[in-house]
């Protein structure tokens, strides 16, 4: 029997943010654009600018000048530290999971 691949997502909009601010500045559409392509997850309006809000609060991210109609964000030096952190630690998760399920990874 042909094994059926499912793709679970565990949608963390702040996690998606950083992963592609990382890559350089960007704009709410480049962000969301960038975020689908890459992650086929679509984020709202409303759910990134309230991400993109909290992270500014947290020092995560920064708004940087704009236009009238864009404005853009950058990753901080604690927003990088905190999306390592969080790479290494789903690392760790994925490679215990796999040694569980007796999977080595690809």
């Amino acid at each position: 029997m042909a094994r059926r691949k499912q793709r679970l997502t565990w949608a963390e909009p702040s996690l998606f943010i950083l992963h592609s601010l990382a890559e350089g500045p960007k704009h709410g559409y480049a962000l969301v654009k960038d975020i689908e392509d890459r992650e086929g997850v679509a984020l709202g309006p409303g759910t990134l600018y309230a991400a993109l809000s909290r992270l500014e609060a947290q020092g995560f991210v920064q708004a940087l000048p704009g236009d009238e109609r864009r404005r853009p964000y950058r990753i901080t030096a604690p927003g990088k530290e905190a999306l390592e952190d969080r790479l290494l630690a789903m690392t760790r998760f994925a490679e215990t999971g796999l040694a569980r399920l007796n999977v080595s990874p690809s």
